[in-house]
């Protein structure tokens, strides 16, 4: 199915998140939220994008915005944290942007290479992708794909 164009990304960062910087440096880095936020809205400027960045350390208030994204239309770029391996209805949310803009699964670390547990998660098969281990930088990568899907959806209604 071929997406649509959209100007509007969501960027959630679940539990633990706003201690990015503090929390786990040799595994997080030193690089804080805010740090990340203010990386994203320089970058989706440049990529003639908006975004809107949302941390919540409550399950209830990430599916309130997830729906609210999917009210505008957004994509999402999503960091579930520990949500990841335990919120069958933060997927359920999300199966509403999966079917409409579209949304990425984003891990600082490489979920793969750590703690069995962190290996199952229960967004990834209705992601249009993931990205994991590449740092902070893979919420930048996420962005730069749905400027990139822009492109090529442009190209496709001409």
């Amino acid at each position: 199915m071929t997406k649509r164009f959209v100007d509007n990304v969501v960027v959630l960062n679940g539990p633990n998140l706003n201690r990015l910087g503090k929390r786990q440096p040799e595994v997080y880095g030193a690089t804080t939220l805010a740090d990340v936020e203010a990386r994203l809205h320089r970058r989706a400027q440049s990529l003639n994008l908006h975004v809107r960045c949302v941390q919540s350390n409550h399950e209830g208030e990430l599916i309130d915005e997830v729906h609210r994204a999917a009210d505008e239309g957004a994509a999402v770029i999503i960091n579930p944290g520990g949500f990841t391996h335990t919120s069958v209805a933060l997927r359920d949310a999300l199966a509403e942007i999966a079917d409409g803009a579209g949304f990425i699964e984003v891990h600082i670390s490489n979920v793969h290479a750590r703690e069995e547990f962190r290996h199952h998660s229960y967004l990834s098969a209705i992601a249009e992708g993931v990205i994991a281990g590449l740092g902070v930088t893979g919420y930048e990568l996420a962005l730069q794909y749905f400027a990139d899907r822009n492109t090529t959806s442009d190209k496709n209604n001409t």
